[in-house]
C-alpha cells in the first residue's frame, strides 16, 4: 500500500489484538488486487440496545487505481466475524475490480430469435428455425414459457445457443420478453 493503513475504533474497547487482526486482513487485499493504494478500516458500535447484544459495524475504504471499493457490511454481536465478513466482501468487490480493469468481463450474449420449425411431442423435443435459417434443436427441458404442450409451430421464440453433442442447441427458450435479449 502506497499509503499507510488507517484504523478507527469508535465505542469499542482499543486492544493490540483487534488492531493487529486489522492488520493481517488489510495485508492480504493486495492478492486480491496488486494496486491497493490505501485502506481505511472504521470499526463502532452505533446502537447499544438493552435487549440485545452488543453489535459491530465494519466500514472499509479501499483505494485502488481507476476507483473506490466500500464495504459497509452489516452488523455482528462478534467483532472478528464482522471483520472476517467485510474483508470477504472486499475481496470479492476487488477481484471484479481488477477483473474489469484487465477487460475480463464475462459478456452474456444476447438471445437469438426464430420460430419454432417442428415438435416431436411423444418425444419431448422440437426444432427451431433461426434468423439466420439454421436449424437448432431444443428439448422439453429447455423451455422457460410456455409449457412444452402450450407450444405451436410457427411461434416466434427468443433462445440462447449453445453447442451441443450433435450441432446447435437451443437454451432457455421462451416466447415472452427474454432477460438476455438485445
Amino acid at each position: 500500500m502506497q499509503k499507510p493503513l488507517q484504523i478507527t475504533v469508535r465505542d469499542v474497547p482499543r486492544s493490540e489484538a483487534l488492531e493487529g487482526h486489522i492488520r493481517e486482513k488489510a495485508e492480504k487485499l493486495e492478492l486480491f488486487h496488486p494496486h491497493v493504494t490505501g485502506c481505511r478500516v472504521l470499526v463502532q458500535q452505533p446502537h447499544r440496545h438493552k435487549h440485545q447484544g452488543r453489535k459491530f459495524n465494519v466500514r472499509l475504504d479501499i483505494t485502488v487505481p481507476g476507483g473506490e471499493v466500500v464495504v459497509d457490511r452489516e452488523e455482528h454481536e462478534d467483532v472478528y466475524v464482522a471483520l472476517r465478513d467485510a474483508f470477504d466482501a472486499a475481496k470479492r468487490q476487488l477481484e471484479d475490480h481488477a477483473r474489469r480493469q484487465r477487460g475480463n468481463v464475462k459478456l452474456h450474449e444476447p438471445a437469438a430469435r426464430g420460430r419454432v420449425l417442428r415438435i416431436n411431442r411423444e418425444e419431448g423435443y422440437g426444432f427451431i428455425e433461426a434468423a439466420d435459417g439454421t436449424e437448432v434443436y431444443f428439448s422439453r427441458a429447455n423451455l422457460v414459457t410456455p409449457d412444452f404442450d402450450q407450444l405451436a409451430e410457427g411461434t416466434e421464440v427468443q433462445f440462447l445457443q449453445e453447442p451441443g453433442a450433435e450441432g446447435m442447441q437451443a437454451k432457455r427458450v421462451s416466447v415472452g420478453k427474454h432477460h438476455g435479449a438485445g
